[in-house]
């Protein structure tokens, strides 16, 4: 009998398609192999419309019976400003504040690490339910994998003296980034039903979404609930500090004046598509300091060594940024890009541009320039925030990802790249500019990396994948596999990639064809300059 006992105490609990959360249950699906389960449009904090737009997250409602999880939830509410994102949900509404999981799990007591994914978009676009975000690979590697909607837009960045007199906490604004907390805090709260450890939560995101896991890094909300980060093409930075909670109202005011809107009242009672139509180029997508989710700037989060203790892994690619962009028409250049640039780098532009070894007009043409075009936009930023975590003593493992995608299909004929991984009709004008481009050296544009490194390009139909991009991903993947589960992206079979903290030269994973860490004091020096330029 006490053989039969302790047989009983040993039973595990199977993970089924049926999963008890602390809203209630709820009943997914599982891939054609059986081997991944996914819980689909998980409400994580309550919908905020009618009286909870502009207020901060609110815990999810309770449900009786079994709520549907088979599908994804409503995308957030935007206009299509990068025309070629793919979504699968049922349409946009301010009703979108959900999150879908894919675990490997067979048994909730299995304690897997997991990994949230934040998606990009400028803080105005994009969603959790976008097919090259999928999370079914990295599961398949063994990581519990999440991705969260969150506001965006004037949704998610409204700030009002009004908003402010009548929140608990005498703040307002940050509600896309505290939308992000909210979705870390319910899988803290809820993913060892799913077979996941809540205290091996990593966060990632790209672009916007790295920039936000840069500040979840320093939030009180937040910060206390992630053992890792990744941050890919983006970062807080010096040249994007937050603003006091009075210009943040100031700015909403005017927001709401320029469309016509007189009061908060009236705000609250517009349609969400009118609010989304009328409510035009709202400037503020840097973070308040709403002594609620920021009670000061990241900067002095850092000077007090307060950010999360956590290990590290962050990256860029070579052509985030390109030299057309600066030259405004003109003669590619040297003179005429530093002419460019000069409103940028100002008394420091022959001194940059020495230190990038853009010296001739043939570099111009180089990705010796693509560097420094793409570092004003990411590049410098991921760096320092990089530097400043490493500086703390944690493990820093810095990427500079280079492969450019291969060529679009046949069928894509009178297309050109967009923005978002996808492709749009070329006009003439497109057509001569792709003419230019071609001209140049070519890397890995902002965002190439997500399908890759999520080992989602089977997603992506408009290009000719080949063995060399699956054996790209396949690496970047494991990478991220690895840093999930341990910290550390390093694994059998994989190039050895050390960590940058207490390096005299910080070494960097170059992600190509035939990837290895190169040590680079020029690019360090580079670096150095920018930083001095912008502590000004």
């Amino acid at each position: 009998m006490a053989l039969v006992g302790l047989a009983s105490c040993q039973t595990r609990t199977e993970l089924g398609l049926q999963v008890t959360t602390q809203q209630g249950v709820i009943e997914g699906i599982a891939d054609e192999a059986n081997t991944i389960k996914m819980y689909l449009g998980v409400p994580f904090a309550a919908a905020p419309v009618g009286d909870l737009r502009w207020v901060a997250p609110q815990p999810a409602p309770v449900w009786e019976g079994v709520r549907d999880a088979k599908a994804f939830g409503c995308d957030p509410m935007q206009k299509a400003v990068f025309g070629d994102m793919a979504f699968r949900g049922p349409h946009n509404d301010e009703d979108c504040l959900y999150l879908n999981i894919w675990t490997p799990a067979h048994y909730t007591d299995e304690g897997l690490p997991v990994l949230i994914y934040f998606n990009g978009g400028g803080l105005v676009a994009g969603s959790g339910s976008e097919p090259r975000y999928d999370g079914a690979a990295l599961a398949r590697k063994g990581v519990i994998t999440i991705t969260a909607n969150y506001r965006e837009g004037v949704f998610g960045n409204m700030a009002l003296a009004e908003l402010t007199a009548e929140s608990p906490y005498h703040g307002s604004g940050n509600y896309s980034f505290m939308d992000q907390a909210a979705a870390i805090q319910w899988t803290v709260d809820n993913i060892a039903a799913f077979g996941g450890d809540p205290k091996r939560i990593t966060i990632v995101g790209e672009s916007a979404g790295s920039f936000s896991v840069s500040v979840l890094m320093c939030s009180p909300m937040s910060r206390g609930n992630i053992a890792g980060a990744m941050l890919s093409s983006g970062a807080y930075a010096l040249t994007r500090k937050a603003i006091s909670q009075e210009q943040a109202e100031a700015m909403g005011k005017a927001a709401l004046e320029k469309a016509g809107i007189q009061s908060l009242q009236e705000a609250r009672a517009l349609s969400a598509e009118e609010l989304l139509n009328r409510v035009e180029g709202l400037n503020m997508r840097g973070l308040v300091i709403d002594n609620h989710f920021f009670c000061e700037d990241v900067t002095e989060t850092f000077a007090k060594c307060e950010q999360a203790q956590v290990p590290l892994l962050a990256g860029w690619n070579s052509q985030e940024g390109h030299p057309l962009q600066y030259l405004g028409g003109n003669e590619p250049t040297v003179e005429n890009l530093k002419n460019g640039l000069r409103p940028q780098l100002m008394d420091m532009t022959d001194e940059i541009f020495e230190a990038y070894g853009i010296l001739t007009d043939e570099d111009v043409f180089s990705q010796k320039a693509n560097d420094l075009c793409g570092d004003l936009f990411t590049g410098f930023c991921t760096w320092y925030f990089s530097r400043l975590h490493a500086d703390t003593g944690m493990p820093v493992y810095r990427y500079k990802y280079n492969h450019a995608r291969p060529a679009m299909s046949a069928k894509m004929a009178g297309k050109t790249a967009a923005l978002a991984g996808g492709v749009k009709e070329q006009t003439e004008a497109e057509k001569k500019m792709q003419e230019l481009y071609a001209k140049f050296t070519s890397g890995a544009v902002h965002s190439a990396d997500i399908e890759y490194a999520m080992g989602n390009l089977q997603t992506n139909e408009f290009y000719e994948w080949n063995e060399d991009d699956y054996a790209i991903s396949d690496l970047f993947l494991s990478y991220y596999a690895n840093f999930c589960k341990t910290g550390n992206p390093n694994g059998e079979g994989l190039p050895q990639w050390d960590s940058m903290t207490g390096a005299e030269v910080a070494p960097v994973m170059q992600i190509d064809v035939h990837s290895m860490q190169v040590a680079n004091p020029a690019v360090e020096h580079a670096y150095s300059l920018l930083q001095q330029l912008y502590s000004r």
